[in-house]
């Protein structure tokens, strides 16, 4: 079994400015800069076999160049936080590349997603950590921004069965990183 989910990465200058932010809350699980992501699709575990499928299927979604504006900061879990959030400015382009990533998830009989896509980069775990804290600390950020910025690819991440997950482990880039080797690239040949 495999635990899976498609993701964005988050551009240096824009992840920058999130590592900066974290600070101020004791008892926060703070995420490491290499496991800053916006979250496309959570598929959860699945055989093997599953993910090969998977795979092939996210494999013919095209990727569409986008961009990424961050703002603004929230927290998950009401009256018991649970994360620390900085908001992703809807688009339709995301929009869509999400719907795209829970079409391949059911073509391979994986079960729709019950959550409505809130797009989002978790910055912080919380426990034993007072809502009166989380939301002073979403008062005094709310007003975060950072410069848009455009991923290149989309990335497969697995993750261990874990409160947050991580350190996750990249399985799979859309597009393939390892599409042409460098004997195959040539000034005329795309990138």
């Amino acid at each position: 079994m495999i635990r899976l989910f498609t993701a964005l990465e988050i551009e240096d200058e824009a992840a920058e400015r999130l590592i900066r932010l974290q600070r101020g809350i004791d008892g926060a699980r703070w995420i490491e800069r290499d496991d800053l992501h916006l979250t496309l699709r959570f598929f959860g575990d699945m055989p093997e076999n599953v993910a090969d499928d998977l795979d092939a299927e996210l494999a013919l979604i095209p990727f569409t160049p986008l961009t990424i504006e961050l703002e603004g900061v929230g927290v998950f879990g009401g009256a018991k936080p649970t994360a620390l959030y900085v908001g992703v400015k809807p688009s339709d382009s995301l929009s869509l590349l999400q719907q795209r990533h829970e079409a391949a998830a059911r073509r391979v009989g994986l079960s729709p997603d019950k959550r409505n896509f809130m797009p989002h980069v978790t910055i912080a775990r919380l426990r034993h950590v007072e809502a009166a804290e989380a939301y002073g600390f979403v008062m005094a950020h709310n007003l975060f921004a950072a410069p848009p910025f455009s991923p290149g690819r989309v990335v497969l991440l697995s993750s261990r069965n874990s409160q947050g997950g991580g350190p996750y482990r990249c399985e799979r880039t859309y597009p393939d990183d390892d599409l042409y080797s460098d004997e195959d690239w040539s000034p005329d040949h795309p990138e």
